[in-house]
């Protein structure tokens, strides 16, 4: 939601003659191609509703934002083909009849505001009522905690207040320190206090501005400092390097600002008239299971996972790359589908299907489905039906005590995870747990199941994945079982039945 935000602000950015119209599109046109995950693209729409109304005012009074929120809702309800209640829309509906309620006879916005803000949050702590999971794991619904962190810090610029945020880098006092490093930390296992600690600790010893946070599984940190090898060869110490971005202070000063806009980006150099007619666009992280997708005929990956999801414009320029006249997009993760739709519907010179796979292994047996002498309705439909006959289910390890389909869970707990209610199992084994979900993927599928295969992760050894195959393949003996390194960071293994 973060980038989405940051997206609409660049756009803003841009904007030489602000009034209400072009300040209205900048926002819709920003949050739109930076979205990025569904409560992302859930965001870009109510503004999207929202300015909708906005552009054509001369000013917000009452009504107008009345009007405005109204049409907020309705566009992001129509954006979701299954909306659920329990979440962002929830909210964003709470909030939405809260204030025409009220605006009908109070008029002051600020007034306004202040009391459906505080409706926003009796709808935000109602949500675990609304959605089991959420009930079952104690916890509010983070979209629609987002939403209300949003719309207090528009409140808060209202009347006049500080920001109840850290200032943005580069807004703290001048710093001696020649570089601006950040980085995110990834390792098998979860990250103690302890280690947290000690690397903090010696971040602050190499540089001040000092940040270290921890979101399960990613530790993310950020410092102005002299010395970035020292502090990297540190981190090393405690898991994998991933997204490192170094800048040095002083020659970024001189650098001339990027113009370039998004909708800018290059496009294939294929003369249209030579497009092929199908082209392909799948969602992946790790080496291996990219060079999977890419063996099987996709033209473009797209970074992108549990944690990292890529944005509407990741999407767009995908496609601006695949010389075909339809393009099928493969999300393979549930919170990729939305901004994959968005992005369909941004495209103009091609036909972009998006097949709702939400796991890896759904996303390779669509791609082995898939019929070139059919129509793009006849691959969609051939590629839905296959969908329910393969069971997917993930190895991880969890950060934090939870319940989850009434099974009790403690932190540093290995999960099998997948199926109706989004957990097969638990243990401490991983050889044990991994095994133990294949049971159960096995129990769904009865009697169909023929192959089992299965992706190992960054951080397993070849020795200990060819183990658990060949262990597989004597307990299934019927079933033909493949290993393929994945080098997928997060899950050891990915494993699928069909």
């Amino acid at each position: 939601m973060t980038m989405t935000v940051t997206s609409a602000v660049k756009e803003l950015e841009k904007v030489a003659d602000a009034n209400m119209q072009t300040v209205a599109k900048s926002i819709s046109f920003g949050s739109l191609r930076g979205a990025r995950g569904n409560s992302g693209v859930i965001l870009s729409q109510l503004l999207r509703g929202f300015c909708k109304i906005a552009q054509s005012a001369e000013s917000l009074d009452a009504a107008v934002i009345g009007d405005a929120v109204t049409r907020a809702v309705e566009t992001a309800y129509k954006a979701v083909m299954k909306p659920k209640e329990g979440t962002i829309l929830t909210v964003s509906r709470g909030i939405a009849e809260k204030w025409n309620e009220l605006c009908a006879d109070e008029k002051d916005i600020e007034v306004l505001m202040e009391k459906v803000l505080a409706y926003g949050d009796e709808v935000l702590e109602h949500t675990p009522e609304l959605l089991p999971v959420l009930k079952e794991a104690g916890v509010v619904d983070s979209g629609g905690s987002g939403l209300m962190m949003f719309l207090k810090g528009a409140y808060a610029c209202l009347m006049g207040r500080d920001l109840p945020i850290p200032e943005e880098p580069g807004a703290e006092e001048e710093t001696p320190f020649a570089y601006d490093l950040s980085f995110e930390l990834f390792r098998g296992e979860a990250f103690s206090n302890q280690q947290l600690s000690e690397l903090k600790a010696y971040m602050e010893m190499q540089g001040d501005c000092v940040v270290l946070d921890f979101e399960a599984p990613v530790a993310s940190g950020s410092l102005k400092t002299d010395e970035p090898g020292l502090v990297l060869q540190k981190a090393l110490n405690y898991g994998e390097l991933l997204n490192v971005k170094l800048v040095n202070r002083q020659h970024e000063m001189l650098q001339p600002e990027k113009t370039e806009k998004p909708e800018e980006a290059e496009e294939t150099t294929v003369p249209e008239a030579e497009w092929k007619d199908y082209g392909f666009i799948a969602a992946s992280v790790g080496e291996g299971l990219s060079e999977i997708f890419l063996s099987l005929g996709v033209d473009q990956m797209v970074e992108g996972g549990q944690t990292m999801n890529p944005s509407t414009e990741d999407m767009l320029k995908a496609l601006a790359l695949v010389p075909a006249r339809t393009v099928f997009i493969l999300p393979n993760n549930k919170n990729i589908i939305l901004a994959a739709e968005q992005a369909a519907v941004l495209t103009k010179n091609k036909k972009v299907v998006v097949v709702p796979t939400t796991t890896i292994p759904e996303g390779i047996t669509m791609m082995l489905n898939f019929n070139p002498e059919a129509s793009p309705e006849e691959n969609l439909e051939q590629m839905k039906e296959a969908l329910p006959t393969v069971k997917s289910g993930e190895v991880t390890y969890a950060v934090h005590n939870a319940k989850i389909a009434g099974k009790e869970i403690r932190e540093g707990d290995l999960m099998g995870l997948g199926g109706p209610e989004g957990l097969y199992c638990v243990g401490r084994d991983r050889k044990t747990v991994t095994e133990d979900m294949v049971a159960a993927m096995m129990h769904e599928l009865s009697d169909d199941a023929g192959v089992i295969s299965v992706y190992y992760g960054a951080g397993i050894e070849e020795a200990e994945a060819q183990e658990l195959a060949d262990d597989l393949a004597r307990i299934y003996d019927f079933c033909d079982v493949e290993l393929h390194f994945g080098g997928q960071p997060v899950y050891y293994f990915i494993v699928s039945v069909e």
